[in-house]
C-alpha cells in the first residue's frame, strides 16, 4: 500500500515542482537580462545615473523607513488601546479600525491630493477665512505620501499586534510592576519584546506592500523604482532596463526580508495564555475621552473622510458620466479576479496537499523547497513579476510562435504568482484543523492521494477554500501595477481607470470604480473581522 501511495505521489510533488518554477522563472528572466546591456542600455544607464538614481533609491528608502516607522506607531498603539483598556466604544473600534484595510493606496492618494491640494476644500478655506496668501505646506511631497501609505497599511501590524497582546492579557505588565516597573517601563521593556514577532511580521507584509506601490507615489509624482520600471518600458520603451531597474527592486525587497527574518534569529518567545481577557484597565476623564479621541481621528481620516468625499464626488459627476463604460471595465474587473482566484486556489489547495503527503525525508525537503517558493511571489511586487513574465513570454512568442505576450492568460499568470500567497494561508491552516485519524483511516482503505483530496480534503475544507477565493479575487481587483503594465488592449479594468482619471486631475470621475472596489474590498475585511471575534471568543 506504501508504495502505491509514494508511486502517486510523484505526480502530485511534480506539480508542486512546477508551480515553484512558474514563480521562479520570472525572477531567473529578470537577473539574466543584466547579461546583455547593449549600446542602448548603456545609454539609458548613463542617463539614469546622472539624472535619478540616486534620487530612486533616496526615495524608496525614505519611503520605506517612514511608513514602516508610521504603521508600528499606530498599528501597536491602536491594538493596546483596543484590547487591554477600557473605554466608551472600544468594542466598536476593535473591529472599525480595520476597515482602512478595505481602501487602495491610490484611492486614498487621489482623495488626499484632492482635498488638500491648491484648490481643494481646505486650501479654499483657509484662504477665504485668512487671506489669498495663507501659507501651507507642500502635500506632494515624501511626508504626503508616508502618511497615505501609513493611515492604509497599518492594520497588518494593528490585526497581529492585537492578537499577540489578547495572548499576553496583563500579566506581563503585572509581572513587570512586581519587579519595580512603571506601567510605561513595563510596556516597552516587557510586552513589546515579547510582541515582537507579531508586530515585524504586520510590519513586513506593510513592507512589501509599500515597495510594490505605485498607484500613490504616481499620484504624487513621487519617483521611486516603481514608476521608474513603468517609464522604462512605456517612456523610454526599453524592457531590458526595466528588467534591470526590477532587479534593484528585488535586492530591496531581499534586504526587507532578510532583516525580518534576522530579527527573529535565535529568538525564543513564549506566552502565558491564562487570564488573558480578564482585568482590563478602566479608563476615565481625561484618559477615555484622548482615547477615544485618538481611535475616531484614525477611523475619521482613513476610513470615513476618503468614503464620504468620494460619494460626493461620485454623485457630482453622475453615472453618465462614465461614458457608457463602467459596465465593461466592471465585467474585466470581475473576470479577471474570478479567473485569477479559482486559478490561485486550485494551486494552493495542490501545495497544501503535497504538503501532507508521506515519503522520504528526500522527497519532504523537496516538497518543503517547492512550496517556500511557490508562495514567494506575494513579497514581489506586481511590477517585477509583470516585467519577468512579460520577457519570459516575448521569449516563447518569438522561439515558439506562441501569442502569450500582452494576453489574458499571462496577466493571469502575474496575479496568481503575485496572490499564490494569500490564497495558501487559509488552505493550509485549514488543513492542520483536519484530524489525521481521518487521513491515516483512508490510506488504510487504500485511497490514493487523488481520491483522499477529492472526497476528504475538499469537502472539509470549503469554509477554507471561500476565504482564500474571496481574498486573492479582491486582491487581483485592487491591484494596479501589473494590470497597468500587462493588460491586452482593450482590457481596462476597475484600477486601470481610477489611473487613467486621476493622471488626468478628474477626481470626480475616478469616485465611482474607486467606491465600488471599496465596496467590494470590504468583504475580506468583513472576513478577518470575523475570524478575529470567533478566536477571541474561543480563546
Amino acid at each position: 500500500m506504501n508504495s502505491m501511495l509514494s508511486g502517486g505521489s510523484w505526480l502530485w510533488r511534480s506539480l508542486a515542482l512546477f508551480a515553484a518554477a512558474v514563480v521562479i522563472f520570472p525572477l531567473l528572466i529578470i537577473v539574466a537580462q543584466w547579461a546583455t546591456v547593449g549600446t542602448g542600455e548603456q545609454a539609458i544607464w548613463q542617463h539614469l545615473f546622472e539624472t535619478k538614481l540616486d534620487r530612486l533609491a533616496v526615495n524608496t528608502l525614505m519611503l520605506v523607513l517612514g511608513v514602516g516607522t508610521g504603521v508600528v506607531c499606530l498599528g501597536v498603539s491602536l491594538a493596546w488601546l483596543t484590547t487591554l483598556c477600557d473605554f466608551p466604544g472600544r468594542r466598536f473600534f476593535e473591529w472599525a479600525l480595520m476597515l482602512p484595510l478595505a481602501i487602495p493606496g491610490y484611492v486614498m492618494a487621489f482623495v488626499f491630493l484632492g482635498i488638500m491640494n491648491f484648490s481643494g476644500p481646505v486650501q479654499t478655506f483657509l484662504r477665504e477665512r485668512l487671506g489669498p496668501d495663507t501659507w501651507f505646506p507642500d502635500v506632494q511631497g515624501a511626508m504626503g505620501v508616508i502618511i497615505i501609505l501609513s493611515l492604509v497599511l497599518y492594520p497588518y501590524v494593528y490585526m497581529l499586534a492585537r492578537s499577540a497582546f489578547l495572548n499576553q492579557g496583563r500579566n506581563l505588565i503585572d509581572a513587570g510592576r512586581i519587579l519595580g516597573l512603571s506601567r510605561q517601563q513595563a510596556f516597552f521593556r516587557v510586552v513589546i519584546p515579547v510582541a515582537r514577532p507579531a508586530i515585524i511580521a504586520g510590519l513586513a507584509l506593510a513592507l512589501m506592500e509599500t515597495l510594490a506601490d505605485f498607484g500613490a507615489v504616481s499620484v504624487f509624482n513621487y519617483d521611486t523604482f516603481t514608476t521608474a520600471i513603468y517609464n522604462a518600458w512605456y517612456g523610454l520603451f526599453n524592457l531590458t532596463v526595466a528588467a534591470q531597474l526590477a532587479s534593484l527592486l528585488l535586492l530591496f525587497v531581499g534586504v526587507t526580508l532578510m532583516l525580518e527574518k534576522q530579527s527573529r534569529h535565535h529568538a525564543r518567545y513564549t506566552q502565558d495564555c491564562a487570564n488573558r481577557n480578564k482585568s482590563d484597565y478602566q479608563l476615565s476623564g481625561r484618559s477615555a475621552m484622548a482615547a477615544c479621541a485618538y481611535c475616531s481621528v484614525v477611523l475619521f481620516v482613513a476610513f470615513l473622510l476618503p468614503l464620504a468625499q468620494l460619494t460626493v464626488w461620485m454623485l457630482e459627476a453622475g453615472f453618465a458620466e462614465q461614458d457608457g463604460r463602467f459596465l465593461g471595465f466592471l465585467g474585466h474587473t470581475l473576470g479577471l479576479g474570478a479567473i485569477a482566484g479559482l486559478l490561485a486556489v486550485v494551486v494552493a489547495m495542490l501545495l497544501a496537499f503535497v504538503k501532507r503527503l508521506p515519503g522520504s525525508a528526500l522527497n519532504q525537503r523537496i516538497s518543503e523547497i517547492s512550496i517556500r517558493l511557490a508562495t514567494l511571489g506575494y513579497a514581489l511586487p506586481g511590477s517585477v513579476l509583470a516585467v519577468g513574465i512579460m520577457l519570459g513570454f516575448t521569449y516563447l512568442d518569438h522561439t515558439l510562435g506562441t501569442l502569450l505576450y500582452g494576453s489574458v492568460f499571462a496577466l493571469v499568470i502575474a496575479y496568481c504568482c503575485r496572490f499564490l500567497a494569500v490564497a495558501y494561508a487559509p488552505i493550509d491552516a485549514g488543513l492542520e484543523q483536519v484530524k489525521p485519524s481521518v487521513i491515516d483511516a483512508a490510506r488504510s482503505l487504500g485511497a490514493r492521494p487523488g481520491r483522499l483530496l477529492r472526497q476528504i480534503y475538499i469537502p472539509l475544507l470549503r469554509p477554507g477554500l471561500i476565504t482564500a477565493f474571496t481574498i486573492v479575487f479582491v486582491d487581483v481587483m485592487k491591484e494596479m501595477p501589473a494590470t497597468l503594465i500587462m493588460r491586452p488592449f482593450g482590457w481596462d479594468t476597475l484600477a486601470v481607470r481610477i489611473y487613467s482619471m486621476t493622471a488626468e486631475g478628474q477626481w470626480e470621475r475616478a469616485a465611482l470604480p474607486a467606491v465600488t472596489l471599496i465596496a467590494i474590498g470590504l468583504v475580506p475585511v468583513y472576513l478577518l473581522i470575523r475570524n478575529a471575534r470567533g478566536g477571541r471568543h474561543r480563546a
